[in-house]
């Protein structure tokens, strides 16, 4: 090789972008759009093909669908909406040989995954950010002061090397970012353990004649502790049938209650199964700082997830753009300091953060309840109340509807006054979050506050700590 070749291929070989986006999901691809409209180069790294691109395990449920951020609007990811008629959630209840209907407030859509996937990386590039797939980052770069300043990589098997202002991490749950950079120098949130993520299996369904439910979203519970069913209708002959876990379980016998429950269905008789695929995704409170000099964490990657439903596309949208937000401000400035890309999580924690570390405390509940005390008390509430609980991040169990639950559950009374002490636990951290810091140097005086409040929560409901 001639030395203008090789001059050439190290040209190639190591790139200098304004910011590097690792992850083209939707918090990746949101970041990167609005990055890019603001002018600045922004190169995507995705580990997959360009065919296999925006393929990942999701329950396909879109609530907000009606708001996105203009850096990729929602018009232009409309074709991927396959049901916009489901309204409600179907909650059903063997151990109560019950049903329960619960409203579902605002816009939902029903997606096709993989359509939507393809869908924001193209409008990401539309809006100017490059992409390189088949690129899978090995180390993360940081200077002597500890600011990251790019990453290395194979790209179709050949080493890379990306230099960049800012390093975004969309690179889902337990990303592998995390463990390489050296956060001593900041108040990233590193009190994080497999124990707070859960993992997801779901297969593409087709039966042969219409369900009844296609305008509902349906649940039930695994035959085993810490596991659910779903059953989403992607039309009304095509359904995302999957379950989610916490990783302390064992996965396989929980796909076999997927399996049996698809057996045991007579609308699924005669079904074909035409995709399989697995995830994991966090149940755990927001992080509470995702920014350290020169890198910021988004999406799944800082734990922005409902811890009760699991739904997290439009939260990462959202981040995405928050963080790029400040990423702009941050190169306007020539300042990547974690002052300055704090105010991102401000925003995330004003938007929903709050109101997801408060679901946190339910979720944490969860785990200390007998589970046919908690399917009985499930089935003597209100729909409306747990439609409240789960979207809104609070409910009101005033006394009127304690003696309708006492009554109608045959003597739950001891959950149901857990469950009240609970939701007073829950409204104490979500106002403790809505007084989130302005800078990183208030967060361990708000942290050890938090903290606190959470020992309240363990005492109150029984649970092993989680943090």
């Amino acid at each position: 090789m001639s030395t203008q070749e090789q001059s050439a291929d190290a040209a190639r070989a190591t790139q200098s972008p304004d910011a590097v986006v690792v992850g083209a999901g939707t918090a990746g691809c949101y970041a990167a759009a609005t990055i890019a409209r603001a002018g600045y180069d922004v190169i995507v790294l995705e580990r997959k093909t360009e065919e296999e691109a925006g393929h990942i395990a999701c329950g396909d449920a879109l609530k907000g669908a009606d708001a996105f951020p203009e850096a990729i609007p929602k018009e232009k990811l409309e074709p991927a909406f396959t049901n916009t008629g489901v309204d409600h959630g179907r909650f059903e209840i063997p151990q109560e040989d019950t049903v329960l209907e619960i409203p579902i407030p605002g816009e939902l859509a029903v997606i096709d995954r993989w359509k939507y996937g393809r869908l924001i990386i193209e409008g990401a590039s539309e809006a100017g950010a490059e992409f390189h797939y088949d690129t899978v980052v090995q180390d993360v770069l940081q200077d002597g002061d500890g600011r990251v300043t790019g990453v290395t990589a194979t790209r179709n098997g050949q080493p890379r090397t990306y230099e960049a202002d800012v390093v975004i991490d969309g690179a889902g749950s337990l990303s592998l970012l995390q463990d390489k950079v050296d956060f001593s120098s900041s108040t990233f949130d590193t009190n994080v353990n497999y124990s707070q993520f859960c993992s997801a299996y779901r297969e593409i369904v087709h039966v042969e004649e219409p369900v009844e439910w296609s305008d509902a979203l349906v649940f039930k519970p695994t035959e085993r502790a810490a596991g659910y069913l779903w059953y989403f209708p992607r039309t009304d002959t095509e359904i995302n049938a999957g379950l989610g876990f916490q990783m302390t379980e064992e996965p396989m016998k929980l796909v076999e209650d997927l399996k049996r429950d698809l057996r045991d269905r007579e609308e699924f008789s005669g079904a074909r199964v035409e995709d399989k695929l697995g995830a994991a995704l966090p149940t755990r409170r927001p992080y509470d700082s995702a920014v350290h000099p020169g890198f910021v964490a988004v999406g799944d990657a800082a734990g922005h997830v409902n811890p009760t439903t699991g739904g997290g596309i439009a939260g990462a949208a959202y981040a995405g753009k928050y963080a790029a937000d400040q990423v702009i401000e941050a190169l306007e400035s020539g300042d990547v300091s974690e002052e300055t890309l704090w105010r991102y999580n401000e925003r995330v924690m004003d938007h929903y953060g709050a109101r997801y570390a408060a679901l946190d405390v339910y979720n944490i509940l969860s785990t200390a309840v007998d589970v046919d005390d908690l399917m009985g008390l499930l089935a003597a509430m209100p729909g409306d109340k747990l439609a409240e609980a789960l979207y809104s991040g609070s409910t009101n169990i005033g006394w009127k509807l304690k003696l309708e639950a006492l009554l109608k559950s045959r003597g739950h009374w001891g959950t149901i006054w857990n469950l009240y002490q609970t939701k007073r636990r829950a409204d104490e951290i979500l106002a403790h979050y809505e007084r989130y810091p302005s800078s990183p140097d208030g967060l361990a005086d708000w942290q050890r506050e938090r903290d606190d409040l959470m020992e309240g929560v363990y005492e109150t409901t029984g649970a092993d700590p989680k943090y």
